[in-house]
């Protein structure tokens, strides 16, 4: 009985054993899957992830910039390139007592601490290895004394990145645009293309829409730190390659002539090569400071220009829309002979207004012109004579031929949210408006005023393709693309967008008249004229929408708001035409006196002429006096 005992005994503690070695091997292995899992994860599934993360402990990968193309005049004169720029940027990822760090760091750059905070907050969505720029463009003292205790600054490092330069300062300022940080929705859309939070991108003009040759390749330098962020050496580089150079067509001369000539006034200047429809100045005043845009524009400065009367933000070359007021009569008289309902010798008397339906339609000439032909209606740039003239071609056909000299078109020029302007017809009322076309509206037409709406580039293109001889150019700004080697990549060819309907003889006439308008006695465009080349133009005045109480007062008494905007446009030389002008003062007045000098300064640019005065101001005073 007692040995049965004892078996059974050893058999429970067999038994016990046994359990006990069941689940220590058990926890064994489930150890050891952890174990083995855990290496997995590590090794395998996050291996490249902690790889690169413990390889950037001791190797950084810094992007290198690559400088943007110049880009330069129609002559080979740059107007923009780079010079080096000293940013200060701070690495997270070396951040051991970031608050010591930024306390120090906003004491060395004089800056306040929250906006070093700000600069750091606005990253905080950027990858950890991407370093902040916490301040740009330092001066050379600031740059020598960050170097000096950089050792006492983990994490900071002064970067050299390459800035635009404007050799010729604001010139052309609408057209040449600006760069700014890239924003997030450009990022989505560019993100393919090597476009990285902080990168700078064109924003406006040439700097956004030549962005893919301009821009370059980003370089990389891969270098060795130690723990604390300290340079240790250059492990491997990989060399920028510079962006692609821009030539334009723009003649800096003419450009600068135009916008010294508009001095502090509002508007714009148009210059082009009549055959071939190549842009030499496109002006809008007032210009932009690019200087200021340069590292992102402050919210005050922003503020300030959108807030400005004056609509500097505006490219008002594509984007003003304006009444083209007398310019318009070349149109009309063009239309005129194309229908044939005058001839050259067609003429009407002008006693200085024109009784239509119940109400009397005024020339600006109040004692009247007289008997008065095409001839002497261009030249003295009579109402009557136009109102007659539009009354017998009528809208719809005004509105065609103006369409084939580009006016309330789109011009198709390569720049953004360009207008069309408005050459109204009577389907156009009854769509927009939702009454039919009253005819006496037509003789408000018929002299730029109504509903006529055109862009200065829209009157030179006209201007040119009169003088042409009727082709209707692509305003074009682009003439050739060249590698960072100095090698054509790309040239840009003139583009005919269309022929206008007039033949020869009626071209040749209207420009005679033109030529008159200049040159002749009685001539409203003396302001234009010039001793060495024969100059032909036309003056316009576009009334602005004016309050009842100054209907009768004198221009130089109204506030400026409500005062005449200003027009001219001219060809020249007559003979063998070469360049047109386009000119609009906004609230300048009369056409003459404000718009002409500007084409004046223009085109002796064009042709090298001194800056002598070649007008005989009192006459172009006795002129204006007599024109509203």
């Amino acid at each position: 009985m007692r040995r049965l005992t004892i078996n059974k005994a050893e058999e429970i503690e067999l038994e016990l054993l046994k359990k006990r070695l069941d689940i220590a091997t058990v926890v064994v292995i489930t150890g050891l899957a952890i174990l083995i899992a855990r290496l997995w994860f590590l090794q395998i599934h996050k291996g490249d992830e902690f790889a690169d993360l413990a390889r950037r402990n001791r190797i950084r990968a810094h992007t290198v910039m690559a400088p943007r193309g110049t880009i330069f005049d129609a002559k080979g004169r740059k107007i923009v390139t780079n010079q080096p720029c000293f940013n200060v940027v701070w690495n997270r990822e070396d951040a051991e007592d970031p608050d010591a760090v930024i306390k120090h760091l906003s004491r060395v750059l004089g800056e306040d601490v929250s906006v070093l905070l700000d600069r750091i907050r606005d990253a905080a969505d950027d990858p950890r290895h991407l370093p902040v720029r916490l301040k740009e463009n330092i001066d050379w003292p600031t740059l020598v004394h960050v170097e000096n205790v950089r050792f006492e600054l983990p994490g900071s490092q002064v970067e050299v990145v390459p800035r635009r330069e404007y050799l010729y300062g604001d010139m052309a300022s609408h057209l040449i645009g600006y760069l700014a940080e890239i924003s997030q929705k450009e990022l989505e859309q560019h993100g393919d293309d090597g476009y990285e939070p902080g990168d700078l991108i064109g924003k406006m003009g040439v700097e956004k829409l030549q962005e893919p040759y301009l821009r370059g390749e980003k370089g990389k330098r891969y270098l060795e730190v130690d723990v604390h962020g300290n340079l240790q050496r250059l492990v491997d580089e990989r060399l920028p390659v510079a962006g692609n150079d821009l030539v334009l067509t723009l003649d800096a001369d003419l450009q600068l002539a135009a916008e010294r000539a508009m001095a502090d006034r509002a508007g714009a200047v148009v210059a082009m090569d009549v055959n071939s429809g190549r842009l030499l100045a496109l002006a809008s005043a007032p210009g932009l400071t690019l200087a200021d845009f340069l590292g992102g524009i402050s919210r005050p400065k922003w503020d300030s220009l959108q807030q400005d009367p004056l609509r500097p933000l505006l490219n008002k070359t594509i984007q003003g829309q304006y009444p083209p007021g007398s310019t318009y009569k070349i149109v009309t008289a063009l239309a005129g002979l194309a229908e044939r309902v005058i001839t050259p010798e067609t003429s009407f008397f002008c006693g200085g207004s024109l009784y239509f339906g119940n109400r009397s339609y005024g020339c600006w000439k109040k004692g009247g012109h007289g008997q008065v032909s095409l001839h002497d209606a261009l030249v003295q740039s009579c109402d009557v004579y136009f109102y007659q003239v539009g009354l017998k071609v009528g809208v719809d056909a005004l509105a065609k031929y103006a369409n084939s000299l580009g006016l309330g078109l789109l011009s198709g020029i390569d720049l953004e949210n360009e207008k069309p302007g408005l050459i109204p017809t009577a389907a156009w009322k009854a769509r927009a408006k939702k009454v039919p076309w009253q005819e006496g509206e037509t003789l408000s037409i018929a002299i730029g005023q109504g509903f006529d709406l055109v862009t200065p580039l829209q009157l030179c293109r006209m201007m040119a393709a009169v003088a042409n001889g009727g082709t209707l150019y692509r305003p074009q700004f682009i003439e050739m693309v060249k590698g960072p080697d100095g090698q054509p990549l790309r040239s840009f060819t003139p583009i005919i967008d269309g022929r206008a309907p007039f033949t020869p003889k009626q071209l040749e006439l209207v420009k005679k008249a033109l030529a008159g308008v200049v040159n002749e006695p009685r001539g409203t465009g003396s302001a234009a004229r010039l001793k060495e080349v024969v100059v032909g133009g036309k003056t316009g005045t576009a009334q602005v929408v004016r309050l009842a109480r100054y209907k009768e007062t004198a221009e130089k008494d109204v506030p400026l708001q409500y005062r005449d905007h200003a027009w001219f446009v001219c060809f020249a030389p007559v003979d063998k035409p070469e360049i047109a002008v386009a000119v609009l003062v906004e609230h300048g007045g009369h056409g003459g006196s404000a718009a002409g000098p500007v084409a004046n300064a223009v085109l002796k640019a064009y042709f090298n002429i001194p800056e002598a005065r070649e007008v005989d101001s009192r006459a172009q005073q006795v002129a204006d006096a007599a024109v509203r």
